[in-house]
């Protein structure tokens, strides 16, 4: 039935197919789970054809659809974080007038930036050989199994003892973790490089993100945080670098279904950050690292037979 989806459309990809995948995106984006790993194995689950033969093409339909349902996530993000962005912004440009850097917001700005630059250039530099090599079924199953154990080794790290120490030293919020206002920029810069990772798919963008902020001492509250203001200015640089794309002719026949999973991206995406923010209050990314390992397991020995 599912397959039998993707043909009752002219287009080369049917509406249902753009709203499952919108929906899809908009909550895998965020959960640290790997949005594009899970948009490569899906279609595979579901046999939709159609969608597995762009996935590894040089020049394809499916770039031009992907950055679309990232944007719908993004659009997500900005909604649900439109008022930190006022702050931010305004932080910013109140840095460039007094040419100093006094308050935590506009600290932020800065380490905002800090953290978007490497995963700017890395990602014009390697973002279409990647994924030419990389954007398989076996081997998003492969690399979603790495990331089950990048969060589960964030987990088991955050608990030495010197990161807690580290974490004193330089500040505590009351619940014992490290402010986010107290990162060094080096530090930041290091989790934008780690946000690169995630132009493999199965591998999370927000997970790395996470793991790396566990890692310097961060709870998880503010490490989530973070990682969603983190994911924004990259993804809708690329929607805007790849504008070409879906309004030139590898965007025939998919620009009406990129629009529709866009929407039902942005909507799942204000959904899902609303309960991840309280999620990360008090727990952990443990399950999903189990989540991702056995998932993962499963579709590699579904995808080598």
């Amino acid at each position: 039935m599912l397959a039998l989806a993707a043909h009752t459309s002219h287009n080369l990809i049917s509406t249902f197919q753009a709203i499952v995948l919108g929906v899809l995106q908009g909550a895998t984006e965020l959960f640290p789970i790997s949005s594009l790993g899970h948009t490569v194995l899906f279609p595979t689950l579901f046999g939709w054809h159609n969608v597995v033969a762009w996935q590894s093409e040089t020049e394809s339909p499916w770039l031009a659809f992907v950055v679309m349902l990232h944007v719908g996530s993004a659009i997500g993000l900005l909604i649900y974080f439109w008022r930190d962005w006022l702050l931010i912004i305004a932080a910013f440009f109140r840095t460039l007038g007094k040419r100093k850097i006094q308050t935590p917001t506009e600290r932020l700005a800065w380490l905002i930036i800090t953290a978007t630059i490497p995963v700017g250039v890395l990602g014009l530099l390697l973002e279409h050989p990647v994924r030419t090599a990389l954007a398989k079924p076996l081997a998003a199953s492969i690399f979603l199994v790495v990331n089950g154990f990048i969060l589960l080794w964030g987990e088991r790290f955050r608990r030495r003892a010197e990161v807690r120490e580290l974490a004193v030293r330089e500040g505590v919020k009351r619940d014992g973790g490290r402010r986010l206002d107290t990162l060094e920029y080096r530090e930041a810069g290091v989790i934008g490089v780690a946000q690169t990772s995630a132009l493999i798919a199965g591998i999370s963008r927000d997970g790395v993100c996470m793991t790396a902020g566990l890692a310097r001492g961060l709870d998880h509250s503010d490490t989530a945080r973070f990682a969603f203001l983190l994911a924004t200015p990259p993804i809708l640089a690329a929607g805007v670098l790849k504008l070409g794309d879906i309004t030139g002719h590898l965007g025939n026949g998919v620009r009406g279904a990129a629009v529709i999973a866009a929407v039902c991206a942005a909507a799942t995406a204000v959904v899902t950050v609303h309960f991840l923010t309280r999620y990360f209050k008090t727990r952990t990314l443990t399950p999903f690292g189990f989540y991702c390992v056995l998932f993962g397991v499963a579709m590699v020995v579904y995808n080598a037979t």
